[in-house]
């Protein structure tokens, strides 16, 4: 006979749902920042740059975006698996051990909004407008300059497919059908 004091497979599932929506909740609110500091970056970037009339400080923003859209991006898809996983590992668990039908519903029915597949695109243009289209717009700027060092010049151009490799995974990562492809790296 169990004594009170045991722990049930029910409440085990729940306090891991518990401790998953927490890490969902603070990796959105991490994620959703980084847009807010890629934008305070930016815009620092530009002022020092116009103020110091240099355009070749501009060669910071493909590092700074790449780096902070990559951690946008694997953030994001932690919070999608953690999604996926209550959906469906830990609800139907719960149902089944609760014998109803299902649990957690609002894990499906927010997915389910017809316009989810236009906010999806919306999301990715904006993504590649913080992450991709900012940095490149500073290293058209920097080209444009002219009278670069060979150096610059070359590093510039290992910015350019770097940023072009984030825009990649970004537009991967976003599309609106099928199975989302796995990030592996990162936080």
């Amino acid at each position: 006979m169990p004594s009170p004091n045991d722990v049930t497979v029910g409440q085990l599932l729940l306090a891991e749902y518990q401790t998953a929506k927490e890490e969902q909740k603070t990796r959105i609110g991490f994620r959703d920042n980084l847009l807010y500091v890629t934008l305070t970056v930016v815009a620092a970037v530009i002022a020092a740059t116009a103020q110091a009339k240099r355009p070749d400080m501009l060669l910071a923003l493909p590092p700074v975006c790449v780096v902070l859209g990559w951690t946008y991006l694997v953030n994001d898809e932690k919070i999608s698996a953690i999604g996926k996983h209550i959906r469906e590992g830990l609800g139907p668990r719960l149902a089944q051990l609760a014998q109803t039908e299902g649990v957690f519903g609002w894990e499906v029915a927010h997915r389910s909004d017809p316009r989810r597949r236009s906010r999806k695109v919306i999301q990715c243009g904006i993504d590649l407008l913080a992450f991709c289209v900012v940095p490149f717009a500073g290293l058209t700027v920097y080209w444009a300059a002219g009278g670069g060092v060979a150096g610059l010049l070359f590093l510039s151009v290992l910015e350019a497919l770097s940023v072009i490799g984030l825009g990649v995974q970004v537009v991967l990562y976003a599309r609106p059908f099928g199975q989302q492809p796995q990030v592996t790296a990162g936080p």
